[in-house]
């Protein structure tokens, strides 16, 4: 559990949530088409150089793929940049996203696993990283009937958090934050034959280090126990960005086969890797991923 913010702490946050909440206002007036890249531009061009986002992304940039020339790893950092700020506000254009992945196609053998145990009734653990827009995904999936819950980590400032959590929630299906409260909550949806959506390519202090994109990284097995306890396919899917900036190719891949925990999130580690060697630019190198402690 964190400590508890300071009162120093909560007055940075509070004014840092009415300048972003101002942002985010600016940007929903905007027509949808105009809203998606202007928001992109922003964060690429202003936010992330500001809050050190972007250096963030280089250095990480450096270390994982020192080959890249520096015009390269600034291109790829700059879409990285350019991503987040696009993903921010389609979340909180949840409606608009909704209708525009109504009926979007899904591919991959993945889906028809996940068809199958929702026919059965059986769990489904969904398993993405911060790669393209995963929300883009469950919006597709949500308008095909499928009630599909999240797993979410409450964010350092309880300000943003609050309404942040309201556009999570509003693609359909609960959603669960980390800690007991929530563990209960998405252990009732599974035993109860739903889909759970779990991102794990976070730094997690406790968990075991595992390999990712060649260096060491702490890796949360979460997903794989869970799927294991309960019974529930785990299934790799990404929404990755097409070129036109505001739609998704959807493609859930083939469940993860059961193993054991370490085995089966380093399957999922390699998936996720191929993806970002694919589209570099798609993956949130802001993360500070390969923190150690």
């Amino acid at each position: 559990m964190a400590p508890p913010r300071s009162e120093e702490q909560r007055r940075l946050d509070y004014l840092a949530n009415i300048a972003l909440r101002g942002v985010i206002g600016v940007a929903l007036a905007l027509p949808y088409r105009l809203r998606i890249p202007f928001t992109g531009w922003l964060t690429r061009k202003v936010i992330a150089p500001l809050a050190g986002y972007r250096t963030r992304a280089r250095n990480n940039l450096a270390m994982i793929i020192p080959a890249l020339s520096e015009d390269e790893r600034n291109r790829i950092a700059d879409q990285a940049c350019d991503n987040a700020g696009r993903t921010l506000i389609e979340n909180y254009s949840s409606h608009q996203l909704m209708r525009r992945m109504s009926g979007q196609p899904i591919n991959g053998e993945g889906f028809a696993a996940l068809e199958a145990a929702r026919a059965e009734g059986r769990p489904a653990i969904l398993v993405s990283g911060h790669f393209g827009n995963y929300e883009a995904a469950r919006a597709a999936l949500v308008s095909r009937g499928y009630n599909i819950g999240g797993l979410y980590r409450p964010m350092a400032n309880a300000f943003f958090n609050e309404h942040y959590v309201r556009t999570m929630e509003a693609f359909g299906g609960p959603v669960f934050p980390q800690g007991p409260r929530g563990t209960a909550g998405f252990v009732r949806h599974l035993k109860a034959g739903g889909q759970l959506v779990l991102l794990f390519d976070q730094f997690v202090i406790e968990a075991a280090q595992l390999d990712f994109m060649g260096k060491p990284a702490h890796t949360a097995t979460s997903a794989a126990e869970l799927s294991l306890r309960y019974k529930a396919d785990l299934i790799p899917f990404y929404a990755t960005r097409d070129p036109n900036g505001l739609d998704f190719t959807i493609e859930l891949e083939a469940p993860i086969p059961p193993s054991d925990p370490v085995t089966m999130t380093e399957a999922l580690n390699r998936s996720l890797e191929a993806r970002i060697r694919a589209n570099p630019g798609q993956w949130f190198w802001i993360h500070r991923r390969w923190k150690q402690v």
